[in-house]
């Protein structure tokens, strides 16, 4: 059964390429509405920094939220930003890098629109973690909060932060939230 629903939803992002469709663990078909130009212009500011950083460090691969992956537990997403360590995706073969990348970015964010809603983004996090993230954001420009997920810890909640620090995750990465919050 799960193969057919793995068929299904591929052959839906082929039919509807400007569709954001994710899949949970257990196959159901996700299906978002498109972000708001508010949020997509706040993403692009997310999604710049950490390339820029990307560009200067090498550590590793930058995505925005178009980039899907498949983790570990089967779900397929797609983060408003992530991050994979070099050493991680160069073990990966070609055809795997342009799909849906068969593994749990080592950093990702989440970056909540108008039309989220906070308990799914939450789950979504807490599975990232799970799954193999070494450090989340959950960034809520409506209540001007970041959540910090990190394996093992309590969710740590910083109110109206200017900036947030990839820790020893991203070293040296620091986020400028100013035109993000």
């Amino acid at each position: 059964m799960r193969t057919t629903l793995d068929n299904v939803f591929m052959q839906l992002c082929k039919d509807y390429p400007e569709m954001h469709l994710e899949q949970d663990a257990t196959g159901e078909i996700i299906m978002m509405a498109p972000a708001g130009a508010g949020t997509g212009g706040r993403n692009s500011k997310l999604v710049c920094q950490l390339e820029n950083w990307v560009t200067a460090s090498g550590l590793g691969k930058s995505f925005e939220s178009s980039a899907g992956f498949t983790l570990p537990n089967g779900a397929r997403r797609a983060p408003d930003a992530a991050w994979v360590r070099m050493e991680r995706w160069n073990t990966l073969t070609v055809a795997e890098q342009e799909g849906f990348a068969p593994l749990c970015p080592d950093f990702v964010v989440e970056l909540r629109s108008p039309s989220d809603r906070l308990p799914r983004l939450r789950a979504k996090m807490r599975e990232y973690i799970a799954q193999g993230a070494r450090l989340g954001w959950l960034i809520d420009p409506r209540r001007r909060v970041v959540e910090i997920y990190r394996p093992g810890r309590l969710v740590e909640t910083l109110k109206d932060p200017g900036t947030v620090s990839g820790e020893g995750v991203l070293p040296g990465f620091v986020l400028d939230l100013g035109d993000i919050l």
